[in-house]
């Protein structure tokens, strides 16, 4: 044995990347016996296998590190250079091909047994061999022979291909730019992300891909995931529907997962059970949770649940390179006896929490934390360190604005000590629903980007912590538990907003229960008529079209936006579905059992009440349907094409639309021109420009979207929702053109701000300026010049006039009351009427 004349070993580190060579040469450096074991035939495999010229980040910057090894940004080749050297300056005992297929015995004496047949005896075992073995599948069908991989070695082999990269996190983004950076490859790259947020790739490398977008060398496809692979395509779940495009490869970049199977055998006994040999309980390593991405439970000094085993690296769920080394350096000096050293990153947090009451350690405050916070319960001591880094703790007395209404803000905060208040009724304070400790609130904000909905005040003494927009939609992203939890206090708090009548959160417990998300694409089928399934849905995002079997023609009955219900109606007299449910654009609902709400409208008459009601009026839809089946003809017809033309014009997805009555419109411009009087001399928007459906013609111009595609990857996080639902740009904008990029509806304009225009007096009376309405191109270039400053670009977009006395102008200063606003459950009726007239 290398090292040793006993034939066991101080420490056997299982893999060679960042966390293992720096554990490996710290063992060295201490003089401990060791060896270390690496399955390929070269050290790194990690690092090895990035793709060729790859640059490597040293992040975060604000860590120091700890390592007998050197580490700083570089290209791939350089730092493997570095290291293959510095591992053989140190004279670290190595064994390449030695991959270990079993670890058996006890803290003090363990054998671990090589594929080849050789065994290794070691004291005490570090695992540090990471996850990437285990990659995440793609789950979608794939055709015979379709070319999917799963790792990127050198993008400079491919040429003239249209390659899709799915997965939006480091590896994807720079796997992507890596097979896009030189046009002469002539490669189309298309990368995937199935969310509108970038939730666990590093900023700069979410700023170099969309810098990329934006010259058009990249396509990113947001909101999207694969619905099939094959035959030289692959075609997209998208917000709007399905789409197909060119594919000759796929480089799929999804995550992974640990080797679950093997590192909760170590150490384990078994038990035959139902036939099957499984680890008796209590034994082996344990995991946080039986989710599959779970991490095992680790002390402070990264020792698992089977004494003389330790992890570091990536299986602790620490995966940035300087932690790797960090946890590489420390957990050997704790294996030397140096039990006080504190983890790197201590001081940091020690600040973080030194506002804080208490007088507590940051272990005892990490400990509080994961102990209360009902999201934070299934972290593991290392993913709960690494999320506070990145999020702030925050002490308030009792009495306390922690946030006000209509409040900007999209971050997340979770209770950790006392309870807070929430002031529901604006015009009385004094009326509040309280949230306990545990708990979390302001995940609207974090959802949807919308503005506070209520003023929260400390109800006592209370520690909160606040996770900033990226930190919880990464949290969400890779910790399922977190996920799961609020989705519960989410879906509770619909519920209770939504079906109203003195519900209280134990009321909804056996819903909730038994509730479960479900995504849906544009068009998906949620209920077919004729059905005699049972079961109840809440549109949690997106919105739903309801249509009717009329003579073998699907006819239009209604629109369902966000926070609607239905499936009630079959549930609560057990008929069979009278109508067709689905989505009209990418949706999520929440489907729970009807038998759950049945026993609830039991218990509550009120909801009960409301619910009889609300089925009352669709029952009467529907019967006035049935009436005009003989002579539905033309006016089904109608109904579908109105129903269509929603759908294709975002109207769907719409909180708030410009709508002209082409009956009423005489041409006159005044609702440009008073946009544009209205806003800084820049209209936004375009009355002649948009689609046209019967009378009703839809302008270029905001529809402020349920879930906006413009909040999506604005850098300065300028895009905000407003009280009343507005969507609006405020003044950090830097012109990036982002949103511009993502509204699908092109209502968005990049200008720059104009010079300030003369009165309308000046104007009538000395001719002086350039009118009412926009300033021409020519004037404001004239004026620019003459200033001699050149004033930047931002965007520009309607704002529904919000803190404009009197509402939108663009319908104030219609003079035939052509010009409408409206929700799209009311664009119908103003159709129909239209239609009627």
């Amino acid at each position: 044995m290398p090292g040793t004349e006993t034939g066991i070993v101080d420490v056997a580190i299982v893999g060679s990347g960042p966390a293992g060579l720096s554990a490996a040469a710290h063992a060295a450096a201490k003089g401990l016996s060791h060896v270390l074991l690496e399955k390929t035939d070269h050290l790194s495999d990690t690092i090895f296998k990035y793709q060729k010229g790859k640059h490597v980040m040293a992040t975060p910057a604000h860590l120091v590190l700890r390592s007998d090894l050197d580490f700083d940004a570089g290209k791939r080749e350089a730092i493997l250079e570095t290291w293959d050297r510095q591992i053989a300056e140190n004279k670290v005992e190595v064994m390449l091909d030695a991959e270990v297929s079993s670890i058996t015995g006890h803290a003090g004496d363990f054998t671990l047994t090589l594929k080849r047949g050789v065994t290794v005896r070691a004291k005490a075992v570090i695992l540090a061999i990471g996850t990437q073995g285990n990659p995440n599948l793609v789950r979608c069908p794939v055709t015979q022979g379709t070319i999917v991989q799963y790792q990127l070695d050198d993008p400079g082999e491919y040429v003239d291909e249209h390659i899709t990269v799915i997965g939006a996190g480091d590896a994807g983004i720079e796997n992507a730019m890596g097979l896009a950076a030189d046009p002469q490859q002539n490669n189309t790259v298309t990368i995937v992300n199935r969310s509108a947020d970038f939730a666990t790739a590093k900023e700069a490398n979410v700023q170099a891909l969309l810098a990329m977008e934006s010259e058009g060398r990249i396509i990113v496809r947001r909101e999207t995931t694969a619905a099939s692979i094959g035959d030289g395509q692959i075609v997209f779940d998208t917000r709007d529907g399905q789409v197909t495009v060119p594919c000759n490869r796929v480089i799929a970049r999804m995550g992974s997962a640990p080797p679950r199977a093997f590192v909760e055998g170590i150490g384990a006994e078994f038990e035959e059970r139902d036939g099957k040999r499984v680890i008796k309980a209590g034994t082996g390593v344990t995991f946080t949770s039986a989710d599959r991405v779970a991490y095992p439970v680790l002390s402070p000094r990264f020792e698992s649940s089977v004494p003389g085993i330790y992890v570091i690296g990536a299986l602790a769920g620490y995966p940035l390179i300087k932690h790797c080394m960090n946890q590489g350096y420390d957990v050997i000096e704790f294996l030397s006896g140096n039990d006080g050293l504190k983890p790197a990153d201590e001081p940091i947090l020690e600040e973080k929490f030194a506002g804080l009451p208490g007088n507590k350690s940051v272990d005892e405050w990490l400990e509080l934390f994961g102990r209360n916070v009902i999201i934070l319960q299934e972290l593991s001591a290392l993913q709960l360190r690494e999320l506070m880094l990145d999020s702030r703790a925050r002490a308030f007395g009792k009495g306390e604005v922690i946030f006000e209404r209509n409040a900007p803000g999209s971050s997340m905060f979770a209770i950790a000590q006392g309870s807070v208040a929430v002031e529901v009724n604006p015009a009385d304070p004094s009326i509040t629903v309280p949230i306990e400790e545990g708990s979390i609130f302001g995940e609207v904000g974090l959802i949807s980007g919308r503005r506070r909905g209520a003023t929260i005040r400390a109800a006592e003494p209370t520690v909160v912590l606040e996770f900033s927009r990226n930190a919880a939609l990464k949290l969400l992203a890779t910790a399922p538990s977190a996920a799961r939890a609020v989705n519960r206090i989410s879906i509770e708090r619909q519920l209770l907003q939504m079906f109203g009548s003195g519900l209280t959160p134990s009321d909804l417990a056996e819903i909730i229960e038994t509730a479960v998300v479900e995504d849906k694409r544009a068009g998906e089928v949620v209920i077919a008529e004729g059905d005699d399934d049972k079961d109840v849905f809440v549109i949690r995002r997106g919105s739903m079209i309801v249509e009717k079997d009329i003579g073998g023609n699907p006819v239009f009955l209604s629109y369902l936006p966000a926070g609607s219900y239905f499936g009630e109606m079959a549930v609560i007299d057990g008929s069979r579905r009278t109508a067709t449910v689905k989505a009209a654009i990418k949706s999520q609902v929440v489907r729970f059992p009807g038998e759950a709400f049945v026993k609830l409208l039991e218990r509550k008459p009120k909801l009960r009440e409301k619910a009889l009601a609300d089925m009352a009026g669709r029952r009467e839809v529907n019967a006035f349907i049935e009436s005009r089946k003989d002579s539905f003809g033309d006016a089904a017809d109608y109904y579908s094409q109105t129903a269509k033309f929603l759908v294709d014009n975002g109207i769907g997805e719409a909180t708030d639309v410009l709508l002209i009555d082409q009956t009423l419109c005489v041409g006159c411009d005044n609702c440009e021109k008073a946009c544009a009087d209205s806003h800084d001399g820049l209209s936004r928007l375009d009355r002649e420009a948009g689609k046209t459906y019967a009378h009703l013609h839809v302008p270029t111009s905001c529809r402020h979207c349920e879930h906006p595609h413009c909040m999506a990857d604005c850098p300065p996080n300028a895009i905000k929702r407003g009280p009343d639902g507005e969507v609006f740009i405020d003044e950090t904008c830097i012109g990036c053109g982002n949103c511009q990029r993502n509204c699908p509806y092109g209502v968005i304009r990049m200008d720059a701000k104009p010079p300030k225009k003369p009165g309308l007096l000046s104007w009538l009376m000395l001719g002086i300026g350039p009118g009412p309405g926009e300033a021409s191109y020519a004037w404001r270039k004239k004026k620019a010049e003459q200033s001699g400053k050149e004033t930047p670009k931002v965007a520009i977009k309607c704002d529904m006039c919000s803190g404009i006395e009197g509402g939108p102008a663009c319908v104030r200063a219609c003079p035939t009351g052509a010009a409408i606003r409206v929700g799209p459950e009311k664009f119908l009726a103003v159709s129909q009427a239209d239609r009627d007239d």
